[in-house]
């Protein structure tokens, strides 16, 4: 159920252009966190292919057994890759890319095209933290 949570809260800062649509007062909190934008982005990018890694590939022996549950946790470690890749890129650029000039050109291709996205992303992954909250409580109680 954290993890749902987590990628919603994470979702909702790719989004802030819909958040402040709905609710205008909203600019004063988004403007509180835009500081620590990066770290919170690099942090679900790494946390993001770690889940991906571990969970997704590495965890296809629950496919059989537990099908729901491991598409749940494949789609919720992707989604928090690319939202977090999105939110962070400036901090990934400078901390991973910068040490090679192909990383850093390959980063730059990736971001453009995920950046026209990032609406439909972060609404993606409103959808897919609501699945996980629910999940967690209709399997797990």
């Amino acid at each position: 159920m954290i993890t749902g949570i987590t990628l919603i809260v994470l979702s909702l800062l790719a989004i802030p252009s819909i958040i402040l649509a709905k609710k205008p007062n909203a600019q004063e909190l988004l403007d509180k966190i835009t500081p620590y934008q990066g770290y919170i982005g690099i942090v679900f990018f790494f946390w993001g292919i770690y889940g991906v890694i571990f969970s997704g590939i590495l965890g296809l022996s629950w496919m059989p057994t537990w099908p729901i549950f491991w598409v749940t946790t494949l789609a919720v470690n992707v989604m928090q890759a690319l939202l977090g890749f999105l939110l962070g890129y400036g901090m990934i650029s400078k901390h991973v890319f910068s040490k090679s000039e192909e990383a850093k050109k390959k980063g730059e291709q990736l971001l453009a095209k995920l950046a026209p996205l990032q609406g439909k992303i972060g609404i993606a992954g409103l959808f897919v933290g609501g699945w996980c909250i629910i999940a967690s409580i209709l399997f797990y109680g």
